[in-house]
């Protein structure tokens, strides 16, 4: 059986799994209280969901995917370049709600996302890995009440896990 799977097949829970929503972007920021705190131009935005069980292992993996991840087209239009091979930008923010459990009723559990503390110590980690391998990578600020723009081009969505 595949280790990708997100599921357990004797009990039927969802196995954690870091979480990276990425968007194929023209245009992306962040603001906090109307003042910018990150901006990019061609590039990603991706929305960051730490879970309970996540470390700093999946956060390396989950950066390795995100600057290799296939989204941008060729010269023939297939979605065959990557970040890196554009040298676009990428704009991360952190996300808790990526990661609620909303599999009954309607209101999210949150129990599946990492302490507070953890969090904001494991984003920072894939913020300065990221850091450490693209040049241009700019954050939103763990915590912090957020408004994010974007313009998706595409649109190209993609739901990334590691574990």
């Amino acid at each position: 059986m595949s280790p990708a799977l997100s599921y357990s097949i004797q009990t039927h829970e969802r196995l954690p799994q870091m979480v990276g929503l990425l968007q194929r972007v023209t245009s992306a920021k962040v603001t906090i209280d109307g003042e910018t705190v990150g901006e990019i131009e061609r590039g990603l935005l991706v929305l960051v969901g730490i879970e309970r069980a996540d470390n700093e292992a999946r956060g390396a993996r989950l950066v390795d995917r995100l600057l290799g991840y296939r989204v941008f087209p060729d010269e023939a239009g297939k979605m065959n370049r990557s970040v890196q091979d554009i040298d676009g930008g990428m704009l991360l923010v952190p996300n808790f709600t990526l990661v609620a459990d909303t599999a009954k009723g309607t209101r999210a559990s949150f129990t599946p996302a990492a302490a507070p503390d953890v969090g904001q110590r494991l984003f920072a980690h894939v913020v300065a890995r990221a850091q450490e391998r693209h040049r241009a990578v700019h954050s939103g600020i763990f915590g912090a009440d957020m408004q994010v723009m974007l313009v998706n081009d595409g649109p190209v969505t993609f739901w990334l896990r590691v574990s």
